[in-house]
């Protein structure tokens, strides 16, 4: 990963603030007491496994935030290899996904983002996704196409939101860009950051689950991050 620690700092913490600003700006979601549904799509290429091993023992806090408002369905998406992309099934329980990611190993590869966002939209045909995230540090692939993919996505009202490891320009724009064509909303962290991206992760599934006021009611009841940003957030 780069250096430059010090001026991102300052360029994360803008960026965040976007970040969490545009999920308060989503309509609510989840109505009819039914349960949220997300999508939780992780680069398992080789490069990764770091950041797999920290979202493996963070992923339960997206279903404990979300208790309370009848409960999350998160299915695990993952691609890696030569070609390989699969998903898991829906659950319900973090201890069961917990399971299944730790039973992944991550191996070289090219990005396959699109896949992911094709997948996104097969699912939300058969049943309502309430939104994708994405946490990755590579872009290889045809833009145009994983952007006409994302541009779909967001006809179909899933929001995407894609965390961003790393300072690479090239891979933040990509990044931007399907966020904004699917009404979701882009995020860097670095290495250092496990301690927000497990809010910012939370907070997002809480939005998928409750929506809007769900999510500023998160923000009051977390201190420190959350709580410093949400308050930052536009009515």
């Amino acid at each position: 990963m780069p250096a430059e620690q010090a001026g991102r700092a300052v360029s994360s913490r803008s960026e965040v603030d976007a970040f969490l600003d545009a999920v308060r700006s989503k309509p609510s979601v989840a109505a009819g007491g039914r349960r949220g549904r997300l999508i939780f799509a992780l680069d398992a290429t080789a490069s990764r496994r770091p950041t797999w091993d920290r979202a493996c023992h963070i992923q339960s806090e997206m279903f404990h935030e979300t208790a309370s408002l009848g409960g999350l369905d998160v299915q695990l998406v993952f691609y890696r290899g030569f070609g390989e992309c699969k998903s898991s099934k829906w659950h319900s329980d973090p201890d069961n996904l917990g399971r299944v990611m730790t039973g992944v190993d991550c191996l070289g590869g090219q990005t396959q983002i699109r896949k992911v966002l094709n997948h996104a939209k097969g699912e939300t045909g058969r049943q309502k996704v309430d939104a994708l995230i994405f946490v990755g540090d590579a872009f290889e692939e045809d833009i145009d196409a994983v952007c006409h993919a994302a541009g779909e996505l967001g006809v179909l009202g899933v929001p995407t939101f894609m965390f961003h490891e790393g300072g690479d320009p090239i891979v933040a724009g990509a990044f931007r860009q399907i966020a904004r064509l699917t009404g979701g909303a882009y995020c860097p962290f670095d290495a250092g950051s496990a301690d927000r991206l497990k809010e910012l992760l939370a907070a997002v599934a809480v939005y998928a689950a409750g929506g809007r006021k769900a999510l500023a009611d998160y923000g009051t009841r977390r201190g420190d991050t959350v709580k410093l940003l949400t308050s930052q957030m536009r009515r």
